[in-house]
């Protein structure tokens, strides 16, 4: 049987006898099987394997088999050391019964990505069970994963490895905000830019799998799977179930080395797209729109350097609040009696693209679509006699069942009607609930054909997931979306901690995030607008506040923040993300650095107070060693507040020349931030030293 033994470090050059001896098993040790067992690509009971099985299927019609389903290879063909691909028969004490596809691709980034197909034969197959698991050594003995809540994601979460099958099972029909998002097993203490790292990530927006099996014998895998109820899927003879590609790397170098892999992999895997600056009006106007509300905030973007206008919910009939009318996606006649023409009419003069908000995959009882097809609501309101619907409904809204007959070509049609009458360059496309009925696989593959044929149709349209925030960022739909919403919070303090985690995986120009007024929406925190923008700046950057409301100089020091985004686009959307590991949680850094080291752009943040009298020197791997750099504050908003009788003399001089060796092992002086305070400086490189 086919064995995946190393997925790490180049090993060299070894010939086929060095090999053998390598990968030859282990010893056999006492009271086990007489054979040495290591477990194979599909490892279950047949070959005396005791762990987590990664293939469980079985005949759905004839009667149950006497013994363990056994795998036999049939095929292996590979492509230089880039590719392999296996196909290996399942069979029981009836014969044949399925036929599995397992293939590798190594990309030129150093990323593995594992894909799976299982093929039925003469008789139905029911798969519970197609996962892909990697080897990983002893010494990779901690784990990190990642929780979190609504408008709090990317948590994270980290311990020791134990014996035992540690499993993480999202059964959302979305990963959801306490996705683990990324599986990182690596050597203990490791880093942002320290340790060895072995990350694992289940490219599948639906339900999942993954985690990390640990045996007494001395296995360790990470493993990912779609997460199959009994039953759920059953392929029907002569069909295949393709599994959810599992995308896997290494690092030597801590967790921004596997940045420095994942983020050319994800450039290349995802749509090409503009990042335009975007205002969104959701925390501007909530659901009170109309043309005479929402001129003066065009002007006002306008002014500021805004490039792209998003009406956000509210827009549509009926829809007062959020308690109903989901699914009629006709524009509301009575605030907008001329449809969004004049609006959209005044945003193109003023030299913007418009968006627009909706959420195609849901559906409010409270609307036309679902008094007219109950059917395609995945609820039943009838269920008891307390009102209450099974399952009850979240947000006061169901999930529309994209595989009932004519449900999908509704809403295409829907969202066809809304692209061809309007000039509409973005979608900003939600998904406010959880999934609790129906089958999450069909739901999930139903979504990623609706929004294939959709971008086919309109492929000049930008689309955002969003799903109540950063509900649902993966590497499934991250092949059909420009952009994710990272979290419904524009606390730019809660933003620097979601940001910096998620963008382990995703590269900053996917994340939209917004600056939002003084006092945040959701946490009620205060911010100084220095804060707000810094934060912003690192990603695909927005505004999301009435600036009608906002002072003149806010005004013009957000007109300055925009004309340094645009300014700074090809690097902070080009760029490596670097980040340090300081010896407190006080403090954060991070860096956006050009591909050919020449220019950077870093961010010191302050959390909470220093809990010295002098702050430590600021140092910033990542550059090159060997240039001078000018390294020189850049001003956006006001002043950051700071707690000290005299700043660094070199800050009083403006800038300070200096290695970036120097810059790495012995930092430079900075000012004394107080709590919530950032501050943000460019480095150029001048000369080689």
């Amino acid at each position: 049987m086919p064995r995946l033994l190393h997925v790490g470090g180049d090993l060299g050059g070894l010939d086929d006898e060095a090999l053998a001896a390598l990968a030859a098993p282990a010893a056999i040790p006492p009271s086990s099987p007489d054979i040495a067992v290591v477990p194979s690509l599909v490892a279950n009971p047949s070959e005396g394997f005791s762990g987590w099985p990664t293939v469980v299927l079985r005949r759905a019609t004839s009667p149950a088999s006497r013994f363990a389903t056994r795998f036999a290879t049939r095929e292996v063909a590979s492509d230089a050391a880039s590719s392999i691909r296996i196909v290996l028969d399942a069979r029981d004490d009836h014969g044949l019964v399925a036929t599995i596809e397992w293939m590798l691709a190594l990309s030129s980034e150093g990323v593995v990505t594992i894909a799976l197909t299982a093929h039925a034969g003469a008789e139905p197959v029911e798969l519970t069970r197609l996962a892909a698991a990697v080897p990983v050594p002893a010494r990779a003995s901690e784990l990190l994963d990642f929780t979190g809540l609504w408008a709090y994601e990317r948590r994270p979460q980290r311990g020791a490895v134990r014996d035992g099958l540690m499993l993480r099972e999202q059964r959302q029909g979305r990963p959801g905000h306490d996705s683990p998002f990324l599986t990182v097993a690596g050597t203990p203490g490791f880093g942002f830019r320290h340790g060895e790292v072995w990350a694992l990530h289940h490219a599948w927006s639906g339900n999942s799998v993954t985690g990390l099996d640990s045996l007494a014998t001395g296995d360790r895998r990470l493993i990912a799977g779609e997460l199959l109820e009994p039953g759920e899927l059953v392929i029907a003879p002569g069909e295949t179930y393709t599994a959810p590609d599992t995308v896997v790397t290494y690092s030597r170098a801590g967790l921004d080395g596997l940045s420095d892999r994942f983020h050319p992999f994800v450039r290349r895997l995802t749509p090409a797209a503009s990042r335009p600056l975007v205002l969104n009006t959701w925390e501007a106007v909530y659901f009170e729109q109309s043309l005479e509300r929402l001129t003066p905030l065009v002007d006002a973007a306008a002014e500021v350097g805004v490039e792209r206008f998003v009406l956000d919910d509210g827009w549509f009939t009926g829809r007062t609040d959020d308690k109903r009318a989901l699914g009629d996606w006709t524009v509301d006649r009575e605030r907008w009696p001329d449809g969004l023409h004049p609006l959209i009419a005044q945003v193109q003069a003023r030299g913007m693209e418009f968006g627009l908000w909706v959420e195609p995959e849901m559906v409010s009882p409270d609307s036309a679509l679902a008094r007219a097809h109950p059917e395609w609501v995945l609820a039943d309101t009838a269920a008891d006699n307390s009102g209450q619907s099974v399952p009850p409904s979240w947000r006061w809204q169901h999930t529309l069942d994209l595989t009932a007959n004519g449900a999908v070509d509704h809403v295409f049609a829907a969202l066809d009607a809304l692209l061809t009458e309007y000039p509409i360059a973005f979608l900003k496309w939600d998904h406010n609930r959880a999934l609790h009925a129906g089958s999450a696989a069909s739901q999930t593959r139903a979504l990623y054909a609706l929004l294939d044929r959709l971008r086919a149709a309109h492929p000049r349209v930008a689309i955002e997931s969003c799903a109540s925030g950063g509900a649902r960022i993966d590497l499934g739909i991250a092949r059909r979306v420009h952009r994710f919403w990272t979290s419904d919070t524009n606390d730019a303090l809660e933003r620097q901690a979601i940001q910096r985690y998620t963008s382990i995986l995703m590269p900053p120009e996917l994340l939209g995030g917004h600056v939002g007024s003084d006092r945040a929406h959701i946490t009620g925190r205060t911010h100084d607008l220095s804060l707000r923008l810094i934060t912003a700046l690192f990603g695909h950057a927005g505004i999301e506040w009435d600036l009608t409301r906002a002072s003149d100089a806010e005004r013009e020091q957000l007109a300055a923040w925009a004309a340094l985004y645009r300014e700074l686009r090809p690097l902070l959307h080009g760029g490596r993300t670097v980040r340090t590991d300081e010896a407190g949680d006080n403090r954060l850094v991070h860096a956006v650095v050009s591909a050919d080291a020449r220019d950077a752009l870093i961010a010191l943040i302050q959390l909470t107070a220093s809990p010295t009298a002098t702050p430590p020197r600021l140092r910033l791997p990542g550059l090159d060693a060997g240039r001078v750099y000018r390294l020189e504050p850049v001003a956006l908003g006001a002043p950051a507040h700071v707690v000290q009788d005299a700043p660094p003399a070199w800050w009083q001089a403006v800038s300070i020349d200096i290695t970036g060796r120097a810059f790495a092992e012995f930092g430079v002086p900075v000012p004394l931030l107080a709590p919530e305070q950032a501050i943000l400086l460019r480095a150029t490189a001048v000369a080689a030293s």
